[in-house]
């Protein structure tokens, strides 16, 4: 049994700097007693006004963590309210911007989303259709300094290349697949982590269960491989191409939004780290059961502290 890992900035060591790849969001959050049947009206509980993405949220979670985080991706016209609003939250966070991009006259991204009681999240995003042609700084730029990359599969169209090219340098790629990918898409070797949610997972692999799933995809790919599955916890294969589990920690959950980027930001800096990737699943645990106990998407993640103190909790109610 390993001791709890500490934080680089507690051991004096330079924190790891993960370049977070996606599209920053601006995120209109409302909590209800149930979601609205079509055509009606329902009175939200709470009302907050957040931002988030994928990107943006690990990010978030990298930083309360003890990691350094830059971000990189497409964002509207500068002079967009939004844009501001969202280059303030990150400075009060500490997240480097300054790879972000502007498009003029384009609309940086928003989203309406609704909580339910029990902690689940309901979102409509709109997405400007021009992002996505969106050309990244200079590589040697991006990767200076650079000790992992944290992206999403929606972002392979221009990503990919970049994440090609850090996996050549060594540097590991984490990838979060939120939708199905094609078994021809190129980021399936130009990383070094693959993700999965459980029914993306399944989709891409064309099998209805995430463990042969799982293995299929290792045919196509030498990246390690793991679904998350929720409160079912993590499956994976290890470096034999055994199916291991990581259980979920029971949590009474408020809000799970942002939760899933939290757990892959945790994770990309676990690996950066040097844990284990049976300690570094854990740790991404963690804090994303943390973060489902609080309101406030990804701006509700965990400090490495309380990450620690509950694997403490855990490994000594198992001793």
């Amino acid at each position: 049994m390993t001791d709890a890992p500490s934080s680089p900035r507690a051991s004096g060591k330079r924190p790891p700097r993960i370049l977070c790849i996606g599209m920053p969001v601006r995120d209109l959050t409302f909590r209800v007693p149930g979601l609205p049947a079509r055509g009606s009206k329902e009175n939200a509980t709470h009302f907050d006004e957040i931002c988030g993405g994928n990107a943006l949220n690990g990010a978030i979670g990298i930083v309360r963590l003890g990691g350094r985080a830059s971000i990189c991706g497409p964002m509207g016209d500068p002079s967009e309210t939004t844009s501001r609003y969202i280059y303030d939250k990150m400075a009060e966070e500490g997240i480097e911007t300054k790879h972000l991009v502007h498009m003029p006259g384009l609309v940086t991204p928003i989203s309406n989303i609704m909580i339910d009681p029990s902690g689940e999240r309901t979102i409509v995003t709109f997405r400007d259709p021009e992002l996505w042609n969106v050309r990244l700084p200079d590589p040697d730029a991006l990767l200076d300094d650079c000790d992992a990359i944290l992206t999403e599969s929606r972002c392979a169209t221009f990503c990919t290349d970049l994440c090609a090219e850090a996996t050549r340098r060594g540097i590991p790629v984490v990838v979060d697949v939120d939708r199905a990918m094609s078994l021809r898409e190129g980021l399936l070797t130009a990383s070094s982590h693959l993700i999965f949610s459980s029914e993306p997972l399944q989709e891409t692999a064309d099998v209805t269960d995430d463990g042969e799933a799982l293995k299929k995809i290792a045919k196509l790919t030498p990246s390690f491989l793991a679904g998350t599955r929720g409160a079912q916890g993590t499956i994976w294969l290890d470096e034999h191409h055994e199916l291991q589990q990581t259980p979920a920690f029971p949590v009474h959950t408020v809000d799970t939004l942002g939760a899933g980027d939290v757990f892959h930001g945790a994770f990309a800096l676990a690996i950066t780290e040097g844990q284990d990737l049976r300690s570094a699943l854990r740790f991404a645990s963690a804090a994303a059961a943390l973060k489902c106990t609080r309101f406030g998407g990804a701006f509700a993640a965990p400090q490495r502290t309380e990450v620690e103190a509950l694997l403490s909790q855990k490994r000594a109610a198992a001793r």
